[in-house]
């Protein structure tokens, strides 16, 4: 498979957690690699990794492998720059994508960079533009496509494909939620003439439809907890299964871990 990913590379080291690639990376270098990849129109995806995604990914082979093949994973969740750190990668940072999202839209801003929205209600794209106008009056958003919420037709998925290439966006922003939105950005890495990004729920933080969780809540790493009581009915099985699950493999990890150290001063 060629590189797409060639700049920067040599810069970010990355790490497994569970079988899924996690690039040391920071906001800065990530939205750099983001305008980079866009200028020189090179294809790819970029994933922003959670404790969801990280537990997709070790019980779906498949899917890991798709995770691993982006161009740049970055550590979305809390939990995942803990693991990083507790391992020794003290240079581990969290990127949250809708973090991710807000920095390249305004770096795009900046540079004259199209971009292009694709997921989420037709309600939500419309008050997300209404908030990039706002925002960043200059930025050009090439397209903004709602697809049916199922799965695409080959038909339709040659329509929307060529209708993001016509519309000149260089950079694509996908929030249709894991693992959904990372297995249509791999399915069309080679079909459509942009770099990709997925933010999950990043449309509907900055369109206002939902909340995001305030700043210290953050810090302490239970925003999962903040988006839980907010959509309990939808993300209680997600939470309630792939948190307590991955704290038993990080206490396994850990455990022998400090056992091999242990060895090694023996």
């Amino acid at each position: 498979m060629e590189n797409r990913c060639d700049h920067l590379t040599e810069r970010v080291n990355s790490v497994a957690i569970l079988g899924m690639r996690v690039d040391v990376t920071s906001l800065e270098q990530a939205t750099e690699f983001a305008i980079h990849q866009s200028l020189v129109k090179r294809k790819g995806y970029v994933c922003a990794a959670n404790v969801h995604m990280c537990m997709e990914a070790y019980y779906d082979k498949e899917f890991q492998q798709i995770v691993n093949a982006a161009c740049m994973v970055v550590p979305d969740g809390k939990p995942l720059s803990w693991w990083m750190h507790a391992f020794g990668v003290s240079a581990a940072q969290q990127v949250r994508g809708p973090d991710l999202f807000e920095s390249v839209c305004r770096r795009a801003a900046e540079r004259g960079i199209s971009v292009g929205l694709y997921g989420g209600t037709q309600e939500v794209l419309d008050r997300l533009q209404v908030f990039f106008k706002n925002q960043w009056p200059t930025l050009e958003v090439a397209c903004a496509i709602s697809p049916p919420f199922r799965e695409l037709s080959p038909d339709e998925q040659n329509r929307y494909s060529e209708v993001i290439n016509d519309s000149g966006a260089r950079i694509l922003f996908v929030g249709l939620g894991c693992p959904k939105q990372e297995k249509w950005m791999a399915c069309n890495e080679y079909r459509i003439s942009a770099v990709m990004i997925g933010v999950g729920a990043a449309f509907d933080f900055y369109a206002g439809t939902k909340k995001i969780a305030p700043v210290w809540i953050r810090k302490m790493g239970m925003e999962w907890l903040h988006r839980l009581i907010s959509e309990p009915g939808r993300l209680w099985v997600r939470y309630l299964k792939n948190n307590p699950l991955f704290m038993f493999h990080f206490m396994i990890a850990w455990a022998g871990e400090r056992l091999r150290r242990l060895k090694r001063r023996a």
